[in-house]
């Protein structure tokens, strides 16, 4: 026999078709005068990653990170930046959509998102700024507990 019934298990597909920043502002609000004082910087990193289906079997995923850094109390510099990735995403069940989008895409692209960052640093005159890796996996389990009562201690 030739004829094969369609797989009710499709094969699973992804790739990436698109990585882009989105959104870019850097932000030196007390320069001159900044460079001139010792620098012991008060950094404060807030990341925050999202992710929303587009047309077809694509997904965009995002992670957009806001840095400020203050010296003496006063703003040094203020970045955000936003890192987008269109994926094509194929045969995956409900179940493995949420892990594969709040976690595998942002850890593919953080390292852009990483480098965009200390780049406007530097052209910005300042010492580098590398942001330390991000386990998204375990952001992810952390904020599916939160949002599953059921998970609930």
């Amino acid at each position: 026999m030739t004829d094969q019934a369609p797989s009710e298990n499709p094969e699973k597909q992804f790739s990436i078709q698109k990585l882009f920043i989105k959104d870019v502002s850097f932000e030196s609000p007390n320069t001159p005068l900044v460079f001139t004082e010792k620098w012991q910087p008060q950094v404060d990193i807030n990341l925050v990653n999202n992710a929303r289906k587009a047309p077809q079997d694509l997904y965009e995923a995002s992670v957009t990170v806001t840095v400020t850094v203050k010296n003496n109390d006063k703003t040094a510099y203020l970045i955000e930046v936003t890192q987008v990735g269109v994926f094509g995403v194929k045969g995956f069940a409900d179940e493995e959509m949420g892990p594969l989008l709040g976690s595998f895409c942002p850890s593919v692209l953080f390292p852009y998102l990483r480098e965009a960052v200390s780049e406007l640093v530097t052209k910005g005159g300042f010492p580098p700024l590398l942001l330390n890796p991000v386990n998204f996996e375990a952001l992810y389990a952390q904020h599916a507990q939160q949002n599953d009562p059921s998970k609930a201690n």
